[in-house]
């Protein structure tokens, strides 16, 4: 952090040498808002463990749905084939 202050005291005065202090202070304050804003707006789009345990439960509960259809379905398509086979055995 201490470096970070000491850079940017001298590219401030390094800049206010070239570009005046009005020119200078306002640069620093848009790369600020700027900043600012771009990790307000990253912060909006992390995932809470709350987000993260919402869709845990939606996906086990939509993977339990679809096991049971699927279930279901084997069920069903064994019955016709057991059946298809004992009818053929008849004739």
């Amino acid at each position: 952090m201490y470096l970070e202050a000491k850079e940017t005291a001298r590219l401030y005065k390094l800049l206010s040498d070239k570009l005046g202090s009005d020119t200078t202070e306002a640069m620093f304050k848009y790369i600020d808002n700027k900043t600012e804003r771009s990790v307000e707006a990253t912060i909006k789009t992390l995932a809470t463990k709350e987000d993260l345990a919402k869709v845990k439960y939606d996906l086990s509960k939509d993977i339990g749905a679809s096991v049971k259809w699927m279930f279901i379905f084997w069920v069903s398509q064994l019955a016709v084939m057991l059946s298809i086979v004992v009818l053929m055995l008849k004739k």
